[in-house]
């Protein structure tokens, strides 16, 4: 089961690859980095998670891809 973070972070992930498709990841980490300047660690780790959730959608749909 996930928490309320864990299933933000989800939504958001899946929003920014139906809004950017391949340069979701660019754009959560242009967050996270405007984050760390603004000394915003709480958003920072969430959107280093997005960042995560990201990461793990791609390599597994090209592991799905590849069989």
């Amino acid at each position: 089961m996930f928490d309320d973070n864990e299933r933000l972070a989800r939504q958001e992930a899946l929003w920014l690859i139906k809004e950017f498709g391949a340069e979701a990841p660019l754009y959560a980490a242009m967050k996270a980095e405007k984050a760390i300047e603004q000394k915003d660690f709480g958003r920072c780790a969430h959107w280093r998670r997005i960042l995560e959730i990201l990461a793990d959608a791609r390599s597994t749909k090209s592991a799905v891809s590849k069989y």
